[in-house]
């Protein structure tokens, strides 16, 4: 791979571009227009995902006003706000006294709110909900709100009315502990175009290997680390095939809406249906470049794909560490279909990578690290690819598929 050339382009798409957002667009023709210049053919193809403008969003409690977003998708209060009993929903998922307490309260519960989190909340009967995120340390000039969405499996189950706040102000909060707090949130919703940008390259045999990276971004985020980097390393992946003819048929899928819950991925999936029994392997790349960082490889599949992988690292010298399991990334929708799948990426230890957040910048990345990653991915994909016979099982082991059902809150009805 010409690391240079890929990380310039990085450079070029490093601006916050949120996934159906006029900014996605333009990144998705930045990316068309690099395949074109390549000698390839691509297209863009849309999808639809939800929009919504927040309008008014407060936080209230006992006359003192906290800064909060919005959860976008979470409907709208009446106009004068809803107003409930305060409660601190700890354990939120796992405690019967816990779920008893929250009844027609607005609660504020830990951590991630995932599918099985947000039903225990709706099952406790709570009226609303409040969310926080980043550290207690956090200065607010240097940190931004995180916005939010309420996804759609969550709203399948039911619609809350929900915002997020600072760390520090979840702190303050549960020490003024309020008898009573209002939520005001008013929203206009509904429907915009995302996109994916698509590449197909022909090979000789009626097999297929689908690359995939994801190119939005969330908020406030430049996104370069997660995850310009891995689209620039699968358009140097690009250009080696379309420059060396593989044996297989290849598609390269730049998958937008991966951070609204890999929504561009889901998509594609959902618009080939009739393709996917030719596809018997997907690779995927996300998160590469941090100067300080380890190179990874997660399998999804029998355990000979991590001994291949294993034996191709230590046969010409590179530095991995190899595991099977699942990963949340584009990975996940093949992963369901019964496609075996890797997931190229370097991680940066605590403290020296960043991404969701304003930090994600150039500022701890490096062409040479980047190449770490891509040259890798192009050693392990041109032997993979043009085997004569594919030496990857189209299987997904029992214990993954239930992790990958458990991912996508299938166990949860």
């Amino acid at each position: 791979m010409d690391k240079n050339r890929a990380f310039e382009l990085l450079g070029k798409i490093g601006f916050t571009r949120v996934g159906g957002s006029a900014e996605e667009l333009l990144c998705a023709e930045m990316l068309l227009d690099e395949i074109k210049s390549a000698g390839g053919d691509g297209h863009i193809e849309p999808f639809q995902v939800n929009r919504q403008t927040i309008t008014k969003q407060t936080l209230t409690a006992d006359n003192v006003e906290y800064p909060v977003v919005g959860y976008g998708n979470s409907g709208s209060t009446s106009a004068e706000g809803l107003t409930a009993p305060f409660y601190y929903m700890e354990l939120c998922k796992d405690n019967e006294v816990d779920k008893f307490k929250a009844q027609g309260c607005i609660v504020l519960v830990n951590g991630y709110l995932g599918k099985e989190a947000y039903k225990a909340v709706v099952d406790s009967g709570a009226v609303g909900f409040i969310t926080f995120g980043g550290t207690i340390l956090d200065k607010i000039e240097d940190s931004d709100l995180m916005l939010r969405e309420l996804r759609q499996p969550l709203k399948d189950i039911k619609v809350l009315p929900g915002v997020n706040i600072r760390a520090s102000d979840a702190l303050n909060l549960v020490k003024q502990n309020p008898n009573y707090v209002t939520i005001n949130l008013q929203q206009e919703e509904g429907m915009c175009d995302s996109r994916n940008v698509v590449a197909y390259i022909k090979g000789d045999i009626a097999e297929t290997v689908v690359f995939t990276a994801h190119y939005d971004s969330v908020h406030y985020s430049k996104g370069v680390y997660d995850n310009g980097a891995g689209s620039v390393i699968l358009m140097e992946l690009y250009r080696y095939f379309l420059a060396n003819k593989p044996r297989r048929n290849l598609v390269f899928v730049w998958c937008g809406s991966e951070e609204r819950g890999l929504l561009g991925s889901k998509a594609y999936v959902a618009q080939h249906q009739d393709q996917l029994e030719e596809i018997v392997f997907c690779v995927n790349v996300d998160v590469a470049a941090p100067v300080l960082g380890v190179e990874s490889a997660i399998c999804i599949g029998e355990s000979n794909l991590a001994s291949i992988v294993d034996y191709m690292a230590k046969e010409i010298g590179h530095v991995l560490k190899v595991s099977t399991d699942i990963y949340s990334s584009d990975c996940i929708p093949f992963a369901d279909k019964g496609i075996p799948a890797i997931n190229f990426m370097r991680f940066g230890p605590a403290g020296t990578a960043y991404l969701h957040d304003r930090n994600d910048t150039m500022a701890f990345l490096s062409a040479d690290a980047l190449a770490k990653t891509g040259e890798f991915a192009e050693h392990f994909c041109k032997r993979i690819v043009n085997c004569v016979a594919f030496p990857i099982k189209k299987t997904i082991p029992k214990d993954l598929v239930e992790k990958v059902d458990k991912y996508l809150g299938k166990d949860i009805k």
